[in-house]
């Protein structure tokens, strides 16, 4: 009774292959049906369906990634990790001075690129918390040269410096690099307040600049490749600059302190997914802050 069935729909569907595969009636032979895995892939193959793509998003923290081959993880794992990051950050911030945001400007800038990050407020309050009260732990800056020549900073919090300083090691050889001291001669510890840069003109961006009192602006673009405006000024003068930008109309996505190189390295499509694999490698380790380099921006 089944074989009927199944014969049934098969002349249905697919009426010539039917027709040159189906037993004779009259012949003395068994008939011998096809698998059902091949029955469902014969008809699979003969409907028309739209072909459809599954793949995670590209690393895009600057656009000069934007072109990288390499893949990221999900969206919720990167996700995860950035809120880990930012509780390394606070925890930083809270040792160098203090738990109030009031007293204490570089956990005030902290805590706003958090908001501007969408992080849960138990995450930031959680971190401040376990800030005080965790073990003792110290901050380091590691130098490398990565893949074509580029420079790198890497910003570790670590309670092992011992242990963290083999384990960087071992990532940056792994990934075509090698510590390199020096290199953070070519990096200035600069205050940079950034704003969305949609519709702005290069023109417009200077006089903002101008009128702000910033040393200098870039353009480039975040995560999500979105245009954004780095306002670049001296380490002190940072809240200025920030309340000059907001009087002028601008929103604030973040202000605060990071190192700006002070020349930048054109890579090859190559190097700079060898550049990019190094750098997930070194953001992937859970005692990295964060990491900078001087690879140009439109690479």
């Amino acid at each position: 009774m089944a074989g009927a069935v199944v014969q049934t729909a098969l002349r249905i569907l697919r009426p010539r292959t039917l027709a040159a595969t189906s037993c004779r009636v009259l012949a003395p032979v068994q008939c011998v049906l096809p698998p059902a895995s091949c029955v469902l892939s014969t008809l699979w193959r003969s409907c028309p369906v739209r072909t459809l793509q599954l793949c995670s998003a590209l690393c895009a923290g600057h656009n000069k990634w934007s072109k990288v081959k390499h893949i990221k993880g999900p969206k919720d794992e990167a996700r995860g990790k950035m809120i880990t990051k930012f509780g390394m950050m606070i925890k930083i911030a809270v040792k160098e001075g203090g738990p109030n945001p009031d007293l204490n400007v570089n956990l005030a800038h902290v805590l706003e690129q958090c908001k501007s990050k969408n992080i849960p407020k138990a995450s930031i309050e959680a971190a401040i918390k376990n800030a005080e009260k965790s073990k003792p732990a110290s901050q380091h800056i590691f130098e490398a040269r990565g893949p074509g020549g580029c420079l790198l900073l890497i910003e570790v919090l670590t309670d092992n410096h011992a242990r963290s300083h083999q384990e960087i090691k071992r990532l940056i050889v792994r990934n075509k690099g090698m510590l390199s001291d020096g290199a953070r001669n070519n990096f200035n510890k600069r205050g940079v307040v950034v704003v969305p840069g949609q519709n702005i003109s290069t023109e417009r961006a200077l006089e903002l600049a101008i009128e702000a009192g910033a040393e200098d602006v870039q353009e480039t673009e975040d995560e999500e490749e979105q245009p954004i405006l780095q306002f670049i000024c001296d380490m002190t003068d940072v809240r200025k600059v920030r309340a000059s930008l907001e009087e002028l109309g601008m929103q604030i996505i973040s202000a605060g302190l990071e190192f700006v190189p002070r020349t930048l390295l054109s890579l090859d499509q190559d190097q700079l997914d060898a550049a990019s694999t190094l750098i997930e490698a070194l953001n992937d380790f859970p005692e990295v802050v964060r990491v900078w380099d001087n690879i140009q921006a439109d690479s």
